[in-house]
């Protein structure tokens, strides 16, 4: 189980938002590279990066940033938001992304990442960002008439390195991660799940850690780190003692 700590781009700052709204943004951090280095020296071990301005526009907008976090870690990142074309999704792994994350072209273009997965296999993720189980897309502004296990079907067999679900309701708000979604999207699939949205607890990631969790690949963990409800090291030593354990 991977904890991926979350930096959310917005203006060249690392924010949280609420439900994906825009208008509810807290800013955390003035220098995103400064926060990736720090998740860093915590010991986390993937980073999650999105471009939330780029997935409003449908292009990169906070480039500058990302490049900067790409220089400031050693760690693998993954990073979503406004790659909507191979150009783009190329350009970012030849500036050091590990994983890129498509979410609205998934739904709007699935030729498209079966293309880029056969040609990139295991550096390519789709983002599944679930509002009342349908799936939101245009940095979640739209919702579509799909669900995010139909979606996640296309794209079976496709070289799809994960599967990144979010329960948009939950997101931001420390509510805890909607589990039991993830999990039936996991057990229905062959490709590997991340949680993400409203891990707000040690409670949480010991939940993770339970056998009914053990096909998700890990979860994302954003306000809770910034806010401090969630202490790094217990839920990294929690993972580690897991990992010896199996």
């Amino acid at each position: 189980m991977i904890l991926f700590p979350a930096i959310d781009l917005k203006n060249g700052q690392c924010v949280r938002l609420e439900q994906g709204d825009m208008a509810r943004a807290t800013v955390f951090n003035l220098d995103p590279a400064a926060q990736a280095a720090a998740f860093e020296r915590q010991g986390f071990e993937y980073l999650h990066v999105v471009d939330l301005d780029g997935a409003f526009a449908g292009k990169p907008m906070n480039a500058q940033a990302v490049e900067a976090m790409l220089k400031a870690v050693k760690m693998p990142v993954q990073l979503g938001g406004g790659i909507r074309d191979m150009a783009t999704l190329e350009a970012w792994l030849g500036k050091g992304i590990r994983r890129v994350i498509i979410g609205t072209a998934a739904v709007r273009d699935p030729a498209f990442v079966k293309e880029a997965a056969k040609k990139y296999p295991g550096r390519v993720a789709v983002g599944l960002d679930a509002r009342d189980g349908k799936v939101a897309v245009e940095g979640w502004a739209e919702t579509s008439t799909v669900t995010a296990l139909d979606i996640a079907r296309r794209f079976e067999d496709a070289g799809v390195a994960a599967i990144i679900f979010t329960d948009i309701a939950r997101d931001g708000l420390l509510k805890g991660l909607n589990l039991e979604a993830t999990i039936a999207l996991a057990e229905n699939i062959s490709i590997p799940v991340i949680a993400s949205g409203g891990l707000a607890s040690i409670g949480d990631v010991k939940a993770l850690l339970a056998p009914a969790a053990k096909r998700l690949e890990g979860a994302i963990s954003g306000r809770a780190l910034y806010d401090g409800r969630i202490d790094p090291a217990e839920a990294l030593a929690l993972i580690k003692n897991a990992r010896s354990a199996a």
